[in-house]
């Protein structure tokens, strides 16, 4: 009751009753009614009557105007609860999806712990495959129609309840069971089902899924726990290639702890420019001349290298193979004009970045910048780089020919339809794989293979290299069939840039010499 009292409306509203009635036992008790009628009379000359009903209707009025601003009043209280509901929504739910965000999983977390409940979980980490492909090519409109695809076929697996979108195209399962065989049957309906096309902007997509499951420890802050191991496995699962699913394992968190940190390093050798580029020499077999330099990517760190496939692979995953790729290629441009004009420079772009629609143009943009030639690069694309959207492809490989910049087929033969690329593209070289290379020699099969690549290639009137030449027997057999162009460690390994100026001048001989 104390606490109505503090209510200063409620308040006012018993001491306006409290006067009212007051008023009221006067007025009864004096007959002031038949007294006030009585003096009305006696001065009908001062218009009392009137003012009396002027008064009266005043009164009526500011009634109705009273009840008017109490219903205003009730509504704007039911707006004003409505508003926090909606904040106090958004602020667990993701709008797009409806799906709970992070904010949300922490708070089922924390309930779960209060509740004493958490050993009864599996935790699934899922990370869609190919999503950025979409926003970069259809756009964002068509990217949140996807997301909002993806949650309505994942909620129809595991319960919306259970859903968590917990970043762009990250989700999270609570699946409240520890039947593991349950476990893997809900992820692979799940990788089943986002494998299936997506319908968006007039157009059909596909994206898929890497999943990542782990159980949840027993103790304290035991769904934390498995939340970062399902994160692990994840990622494990995404190397392995499009939908996987990985249980995890303890030796999972030292490989994220790892790849955390080696992204961390990575970020910071690419703000410092440390991250630079090596030249692999290419040799003209019929003149016994450098014919160019395939520039290949080098960090090194501590004084030692770091494996090249397994930072570019992180930058592939993490975004940062754009301004990887132009640094390099704008260091190696800067190098390789100093070269004699008759030497030419090799790049190769990843299949991840040649999906970008700007490629052709960034690259165009870098030889203005650095003042190369066109005619003196050579982009080299593989096969799965071209499968993964013909139509971007065909749009940048015209994009560079038109700018004179020729166009190479690196790893022929190892891709899919290989033939189907080569009538579709218009390309000025083709690179041998060095699997083929490497067991021709003893292998008629390969043999076969290798003869029949050069005769193709010579038949169209492209350029041939031959890559992995090691030995003396490899170079003459390759030479003896009509390959162009070599490259190998039989030339040479890659090389820094003040190398690779010295070795312009020189022949075959001395440079197998110097490779020995």
């Amino acid at each position: 009751m104390r606490s109505l009292f503090r209510n200063r409306a409620f308040s006012d509203a018993i001491i306006l009753a409290a006067f009212c009635l007051l008023v009221l036992i006067s007025a009864i008790r004096h007959d002031a009614f038949e007294s006030l009628v009585d003096y009305v009379a006696d001065h009908e000359d001062y218009q009392l009557d009137e003012l009396i009903l002027a008064l009266a209707t005043a009164g009526i009025g500011s009634l109705i105007y009273a009840a008017l601003r109490v219903v205003e009043l009730a509504r704007a209280l039911k707006a004003k609860e409505r508003a926090e509901s909606d904040t106090a929504w958004l602020a667990e739910h993701d709008p797009l999806t409806h799906l709970h965000n992070r904010r949300g999983l922490d708070a089922a977390v924390a309930a779960m712990e209060a509740n004493g409940t958490t050993g009864r979980y599996t935790v699934h980490s899922i990370d869609l495959d190919g999503f950025k492909k979409i926003n970069d090519l259809l756009g964002h409109e068509a990217g949140d129609q996807a997301l909002f695809e993806v949650a309505r076929r994942l909620g129809g697996i595991y319960g919306s309840d259970a859903l968590f979108r917990v970043g762009g195209d990250e989700f999270v399962v609570l699946q409240g069971s520890t039947d593991a065989q349950a476990a893997q049957a809900k992820a692979s309906a799940a990788v089943a089902a986002l494998s299936e096309p997506f319908a968006l902007s007039g157009t059909t997509a596909e994206i898929g899924a890497s999943i990542g499951i782990a159980s949840v420890p027993k103790g304290k802050g035991g769904v934390r726990t498995a939340l970062q191991h399902a994160d692990a496995a994840m990622y494990v699962a995404k190397r392995g290639g499009r939908n996987q699913t990985v249980w995890f394992e303890p030796s999972m968190k030292d490989a994220l702890k790892h790849r955390i940190e080696l992204e961390r390093d990575l970020r910071n050798a690419l703000r410092e420019h440390v991250v630079v580029p090596y030249f692999q020499p290419l040799v003209d077999l019929k003149s016994g001349k450098v014919h160019g330099f395939e520039a290949l990517a080098r960090w090194e760190q501590n004084g030692e290298f770091i494996p090249a496939m397994e930072f570019i692979a992180l930058a592939e995953e993490t975004g940062l193979i754009v301004e990887l790729t132009d640094q390099l290629l704008r260091r190696a441009s800067i190098e390789a004009k100093s070269w004699p004009n008759h030497i030419n420079l090799a790049f190769n772009i990843s299949p991840v970045q040649f999906r970008d629609p700007q490629l052709g143009l960034r690259i165009i943009q870098i030889l203005g910048e650095t003042g190369l030639p066109p005619h003196r690069l050579e982009i080299e694309i593989t096969e799965t780089a071209l499968v993964q959207d013909l139509h971007q492809a065909d749009i940048t490989v015209s994009t560079l020919h038109a700018a004179g910049i020729r166009v190479a087929l690196d790893d022929f033969g190892t891709g899919y339809s290989s033939l189907s690329q080569l009538s579709r593209f218009n390309f000025d070289k083709i690179k041998i794989d060095r699997s083929f290379v490497e067991g021709f020699e003893t292998d008629e099969r390969q043999a076969k293979i290798v003869r029949a690549v050069l005769g193709l290639g010579r038949g169209l009137g492209l350029t041939m290299t031959a890559e992995g030449i090691e030995s003396e027997s490899q170079l003459k057999a390759l030479t003896e069939l009509g390959c162009d162009v070599g490259q190998g460690f039989l030339f040479g390994r890659a090389m820094p840039a003040d190398d690779a100026r010295r070795l312009c001048a020189l022949d075959t001989d001395t440079i197998r010499s110097l490779a020995g």
